[in-house]
C-alpha cells in the first residue's frame, strides 16, 4: 500500500470525530450498542457484553485489509458506533466504507451524514479514490435507502457472496460512488448537514 493509503490518521469534523479503534474505546462501544439485536441485526458482529465489545474491537484492529474507526459526537464526547475503511486497493484507487454501526440515539440526526462527509473527504481528496463501494444485506433496506441518499449508485447484487452470522448465504447489494459523482453528493451532504 502507498503511504498515504496505509496511514490511519483521525478525522475531525464541526460535531463528529473518527478516531482510529482501540482497546481503550471497548467500553464506549458497549454502551453505544444500546439495542444489539436490531443495530447489528445485518451484521457479523454482534455486541452485548464486554467480551463481545473487546472482541470487535481485537478483530477489526487485527484485519489487515481494515481501518477501522470510532464514531465520536463531539457535542457529547462520547463513542456512538464504529465505521471502517477496507478492501484498500491503492493501485485502483478505490476502496469500500463499511462495518458501520450507530446507537440508536443518534441514528438520523447528524452523526452518520458527517462522519460519511469525513471518510469521502478523505477518500477522494487525501487519497484521490476514484471510486467508493458499500456493501448491505439485500434485504437491509435502511441501509440501502440511506445509501441512495448520499448519491451512491446501486450497481447490483453480488449472490452468495458472504456468509451471515446464522450461516446461510447472503445476497450483497453493491452501491458505489466515483470522483466524477462526488462533487456533487459533497454538496448535497454539507447541505444536509447545515438544516
Amino acid at each position: 500500500m502507498s503511504d498515504i493509503w496505509s496511514e490511519h490518521p483521525p478525522l475531525d469534523g464541526a460535531r463528529v470525530r473518527l478516531d482510529p479503534l482501540t482497546a481503550a474505546h471497548a467500553p464506549g462501544l458497549l454502551a453505544a450498542a444500546d439495542d444489539p439485536e436490531n443495530i447489528f441485526r445485518w451484521s457479523n458482529a454482534v455486541i452485548r457484553d464486554p467480551t463481545e465489545a473487546e472482541s470487535f474491537v481485537r478483530s477489526a484492529v487485527d484485519d489487515p485489509d481494515r481501518q477501522p474507526y470510532a464514531v465520536i459526537d463531539k457535542d457529547t464526547g462520547a463513542v456512538v458506533g464504529s465505521t471502517s475503511y477496507y478492501l484498500l486497493e491503492p493501485e485502483h484507487r478505490k476502496l469500500t466504507i463499511g462495518h458501520t454501526w450507530l446507537s440508536t440515539t443518534v441514528q438520523r440526526t447528524h452523526v452518520n451524514t458527517e462522519a460519511k462527509l469525513l471518510l469521502l473527504r478523505r477518500a477522494f481528496g487525501d487519497l484521490r479514490a476514484v471510486r467508493v463501494e458499500w456493501h448491505t444485506d439485500e434485504f437491509n433496506t435502511r441501509s440501502r435507502d440511506a445509501l441512495a441518499r448520499l448519491g451512491a449508485h446501486h450497481e447490483g447484487m453480488l449472490r452468495k457472496h458472504r456468509r451471515r452470522r446464522d450461516g446461510s448465504w447472503r445476497t450483497t447489494a453493491l452501491f458505489s460512488m466515483t470522483d466524477d459523482e462526488w462533487p456533487a453528493a459533497r454538496v448535497r451532504l454539507e447541505a444536509r448537514l447545515n438544516r
